[in-house]
């Protein structure tokens, strides 16, 4: 029997979006660095 092993995609599973991430100073800190990236979104 094959044991299933946590695909690490699904560990790194998005958990929210711009504004969920506005709402924590880590969180400002990745749109910051996602603004810097790429431009305004």
């Amino acid at each position: 029997m094959k044991l299933r092993i946590r695909r690490s995609t699904a560990k790194k599973a998005k958990k929210g979006g711009y504004r969920t991430r506005q709402r924590s100073a880590g969180g400002r800190k990745v749109n910051k660095r996602q603004r810097a990236r790429h431009g305004t979104f």
